[in-house]
């Protein structure tokens, strides 16, 4: 026979309803959060498993808040480079239309003058700033602006530093390029000196690229002799072209091509030299600067004058015209990386989606079940507290 003591009842029976009540409690929380597991104790197995696929979703959501960003930021300078480009090929058309030999002095400064403005526009878009007021054109220094104009032209004042972000495990994209590569070091056309006092060298003009990379040189120096010859060196030693010496007493012009490069010789003399730079690098700047001197400057009233002037404008189209192809290349290459984030964007939803349903899986409550189960629980918790109730009233002097 077994005995139950008063005290083993009602302890036995609190014990139940706490329990009862705790898992009441447990599905009422999983209700209200919406989760099976809230506490590792509620799973030890799918609690490890959902921390792991947090830290998964926590790492994809910082690498596509950084594949948003390199996106922000190739694309602002797409857009700065686009505009870049319609300015340029309105430059290009100024100076087509500066080259029309029916214009005044008057044209070509008012010509001149639109030019000005170009330029001023040209630096806006070189000194572009991001949301942060960071110049995405100025490397590192990204605090300072790319161009500053100090009185002698605009010059680049940043550095050659390339930012780079991470945007998925092993994957970093170059969001930033240096203005220097983009504004400052463009191949610039075929450009002469000269020592001499009456003769010049015009009509100057690259007309065969191999040739002039088979020649090996980028600086020709030519010496005219008195025996009507022009010397000049390159990599195979001293060479030798050979004129009519009559020429060069009556000053006719000379026209001659060495390694590819075509030029004109005027009012030429013995002893005259000549140098010709066919590899030199210019800012679009300067480019668009020597333009707006030499309309502002020059004269067309002599024969020197206008060869300098028609000089000016081949150049000039000549530079702007590697400058325009200097920016598609970059647009073509901005292109290739924005294509290349997009995809790594693409990947890490994908990524992020399959995670999160995983976890959901894992972690997520069957709404409908809970439903049921909680009423179930309450059903139960009552009866025993009515049974409880019940039994505690229960004593042996009832029965005496």
């Amino acid at each position: 026979m077994i005995r139950i003591s008063s005290q083993q009842i009602f302890s036995g029976g609190i014990n139940r309803l706490q329990d009862l009540s705790a898992q009441l409690n447990k599905t009422d929380e999983q209700i209200a959060t919406n989760k099976r597991v809230n506490r590792p104790s509620d799973d030890p197995v799918a609690a490890a498993r959902i921390l792991k696929l947090d830290q998964e979703v926590s790492r994809i959501e910082t690498y596509e808040r950084n594949a948003q960003l390199a996106n922000n930021r190739l694309s602002q300078e797409e857009n700065a480079i686009s505009s870049s480009l319609d300015i340029l090929q309105s430059m290009r058309e100024l100076t087509v239309q500066a080259g029309n030999g029916s214009l005044s002095a008057n044209d070509r400064l008012s010509i001149s003058s639109e030019m000005k403005e170009r330029l001023q526009q040209m630096a806006q878009m070189a000194n572009t700033q991001d949301a942060s007021g960071e110049y995405i054109f100025s490397g590192f220094q990204g605090g300072s602006p790319a161009f500053a104009n100090e009185g002698n032209g605009w010059t680049y004042k940043g550095d050659e530093g390339q930012r780079m972000l991470e945007i998925d495990d092993g994957v970093t994209v170059a969001i930033s390029d240096h203005g220097k590569g983009i504004f400052d070091r463009i191949p610039a056309a075929a450009s002469a000196t000269t020592t001499s006092v009456s003769g010049r060298i015009n009509g100057l003009s690259v007309i065969n690229q191999s040739d002039l990379q088979a020649g090996g040189v980028s600086t020709l120096a030519f010496t005219v002799t008195a025996a009507g010859e022009l010397t000049y060196t390159d990599d195979n030693g001293s060479q030798i072209v050979t004129f009519d010496p009559d020429k060069l007493v009556s000053g006719e012009p000379i026209t001659a091509t060495v390694n590819g490069v075509q030029f004109t010789l005027t009012d030429a003399a013995a002893d005259d030299v000549f140098t010709i730079e066919t590899s030199a690098k210019q800012s679009v700047f300067k480019t668009i600067e020597n333009l707006i001197s030499g309309l502002d400057n020059l004269s067309k009233s002599d024969g020197a004058g206008s060869d300098a002037y028609n000089d000016l404008i081949a150049g000039s189209l000549s530079n702007l015209d590697n400058a325009q192809e200097s920016f598609i290349l970059k647009q073509t290459e901005l292109g290739g990386r924005m294509n290349s984030v997009e995809s790594t964007q693409a990947f890490l939803e994908d990524s992020a989606l399959y995670s999160k349903e995983i976890r959901s899986q894992l972690q997520d409550l069957d709404y409908a079940e809970a439903i049921s189960r909680l009423s179930f629980q309450s059903f139960v918790l009552q009866a025993a507290q009515q049974s409880f109730a019940r039994v505690s009233q229960l004593s042996l002097f009832d029965r005496l």
